[in-house]
């Protein structure tokens, strides 16, 4: 019986070791304005608490967007921070050579045992391709799955013929 309560504790422990993850961060160009896109993965509802940073060369760090720290005044009018469903993006208006360097998500989530995220990307203006539009495949699968799953039944009834 104490071996079955200290399985079940263990698990619940390796669980919630787990809970957050930055899977990959992008970066795009659109007209002329900066997106990195900062994905993660969350198992909680807990709250996040997360900042993007930049540093150019050897200078220190400087806050560019977030809700931890403070904004640099370079870009406290120019960069924005839209939360989606596991996805940080950052968008900087009026990106310049300026603004080249290397960019650092950081997220926290409260109450999460492994501690802070951190995933950085290089920025060089010149060679950022363009963003794409969004696409519903990447977005969001299933719906497409189910729909090739069901072609077998749609042929059997006639309704759709390849």
């Amino acid at each position: 019986m104490k071996s079955t309560i200290g399985i079940a504790v263990l698990v619940t422990v390796l669980q919630v070791a787990q809970c957050q993850n930055i899977k990959k961060m992008e970066a795009c160009i659109r007209d002329q304005n900066l997106q990195l896109d900062c994905r993660y993965e969350n198992k909680t509802d807990n709250p996040l608490s997360y900042e993007f940073r930049m540093t150019k060369d050897t200078r220190a760090m400087r806050t560019v967007a977030g809700n931890i720290g403070v904004p640099e005044a370079t870009f406290k009018n120019r960069a924005n921070v839209s939360v989606h469903r596991n996805l940080l993006s950052l968008n900087i208006y009026g990106f310049t050579a300026a603004d080249e360097g290397t960019y650092v998500c950081h997220l926290k989530i409260t109450n999460d045992l492994p501690g802070p995220q951190t995933r950085n990307i290089t920025v060089v203006k010149d060679r950022l391709e363009k963003c794409a539009g969004i696409s519903l495949l990447i977005q969001n699968t299933s719906w497409l799955l189910l729909l090739l799953l069901s072609l077998p039944l749609l042929q059997a009834v006639d309704f759709v013929s390849l």
